[in-house]
């Protein structure tokens, strides 16, 4: 009985360091950078080199593929990048930097768009896919829409890759990144995702649970980390485009096109969840396009860094927070709405609390149309002396910047009527085969076939989360 309460005694103290001396205490989440100043700094320095050097070419080699955006710059240039589908997980840039995906392992091949069967995927699916162990590129063999019946759930060490072709997620669920590290999505249309589930969904090749109903997502990302969502287009969800809750750090959004929604992205649990402290996201070269009304994006805790944006539309406002999020906004341009009543581009939400001292900051941005930014805390004091050091003057080609956001090579949005928005896209899903979009090269892969050498995932956790754990198990066993 003596060991017992001991034990009890150091748990509670624990969660009250935890919960009530959280200002002077740092809690580490796995792959929370300890310098994010450093990264904001590394992500300005890249926007500005890919800048010069577009700066020097002649007017053809710009109109070739130099867009001074250093992510499309990284890959788009090479001719025959089908041939190395690979190289685009080395351009991520921003808190994601290190996002592996399915490097180093297999191409696998979506050849029937059906979703019939969630708890036991039928092979050449996208959910066969993403539930497998091993890293996996996964590629379209050509244009499809499927239509999921339910939740998406994709496993470590995965990219989705749909360049080449058209590919289009709808349906129930959509896609659900919950306690997994290492993925990639890039270059999907991912729309009029509804709530569903309280059924059996397989994560894994050889785990089946029950799942809960879900909000309707688009992306949900839940305890993740090192994720990148690149080049897609996302409208029209029942809850949020994009959610980053309960520790998820380490992501890079970027590239991408919103429109038709009224929340768009959520960045964090709730206000007292203190391991959304160590979440760090990069939102880079978007597009907040048409018919959004807030939460562009919406975050509790956290340092969040919105570089190089084009916010062209909001009903309410673009950036809100609470928590005493850490908000650097750098280089973007925001349109006002003709509403005198939102010309603000930020919103602390439902706070009783002085935020006098959170620090939100605006360099460079471009205010029109009477868009004001409000900021707060240490503005540009020292704290943002090696942020600052890199003038973000890139916001002046913000045009050129995002020139390619959303999906390549077709429309960012089909038409869209009003709030409650539906119909987007028109295909109904099929079973398709074929060879891999117009670029040709990958038709020599073939099916499913897994790689030796790869890197597998890894189990990293934060020492605090782990006592956290241990506890609640040690006083579950007392309380018994």
């Amino acid at each position: 009985m003596v060991p017992n309460f001991y034990i009890l005694l150091i748990c509670l103290s624990t969660f009250s360091l935890l919960f009530n001396g959280a200002t002077s205490f740092y809690l580490s989440l796995p792959h929370q950078h300890p310098d994010p100043e450093a990264v904001a700094y590394d992500v300005q320095r890249r926007v500005d080199d890919s800048i010069s050097v577009r700066q020097l070419l002649s007017t053809q080699e710009k109109d070739k593929c130099k867009t001074g955006n250093p992510i499309d710059d990284c890959w788009r240039c090479d001719s025959n990048w089908s041939n190395n589908r690979q190289r685009l997980a080395d351009c991520v840039i921003g808190f994601g930097q290190g996002a592996l995906g399915g490097k180093g392992g297999q191409i696998y091949i979506v050849t029937d768009s059906s979703d019939r069967d969630p708890a036991n995927p039928t092979p050449g699916t996208l959910r066969y896919g993403v539930i497998q162990d091993e890293p996996l590129w996964i590629i379209f063999s050509t244009s499809m829409t499927i239509k999921l019946k339910h939740e998406l759930i994709v496993n470590s060490y995965k990219t989705i890759d749909g360049r080449g072709a058209t590919v289009h997620i709808t349906g129930n669920g959509c896609i659900t990144l919950q306690y997994v590290s290492h993925i990639i999505i890039h270059n999907i249309h991912v729309y009029n995702c509804k709530p569903s589930g309280n059924t059996n969904i397989a994560s894994s090749p050889t785990h089946v649970g029950y799942r809960g109903r879900s909000d309707g997502d688009g992306i949900s990302i839940y305890g993740s980390q090192k994720i990148w969502i690149d080049h897609c287009t996302l409208a029209s969800c029942t809850d949020g485009l994009i959610d980053a809750i309960m520790g998820s750090t380490g992501i890079t959004i970027s590239n991408n096109y919103f429109s038709h929604h009224d929340e768009v992205m959520l960045l964090g649990h709730d206000d007292g969840y203190i391991l959304d402290s160590g979440m760090q996201v990069t939102i880079a070269f978007n597009i907040f396009g048409e018919a959004l009304v807030q939460r562009m994006p919406r975050c509790r805790r956290g340092y969040i860094h919105v570089v190089n944006n084009d916010f062209t539309y909001w009903e309410m406002y673009a950036i809100g927070g609470s928590g005493n999020p850490t908000i650097n906004s750098q280089g973007n341009r925001y349109i006002a709405p003709a509403d005198p009543n939102a010309k603000e581009v930020t919103k602390r939400v439902d706070t009783n609390e002085g935020w006098a001292d959170w620090n939100w900051r605006t360099d460079g941005d471009i205010m029109v149309n009477g868009a004001f930014f409000v900021p707060s805390g240490a503005g540009l004091s020292a704290q943002y002396a090696k942020a600052s050091s890199v003038e973000p003057k890139s916001a002046g080609i913000i045009n050129q910047l995002t020139m390619n956001a959303g999906v390549f090579g077709g429309p960012r949005h089909e038409s869209f009527s009003g709030p409650g928005f539906s119909g987007y896209g028109s295909s109904t899903g099929t079973t398709n085969t074929g060879s891999v979009g117009s670029s040709g090269g990958d038709s020599d892969y073939f099916g499913m076939i897994f790689g030796s050498g790869a890197p597998q995932p890894t189990c990293a956790s934060s020492i605090f989360l782990c006592i956290l754990i241990l506890c609640t198990c040690m006083v579950g066993n007392i309380l018994s």
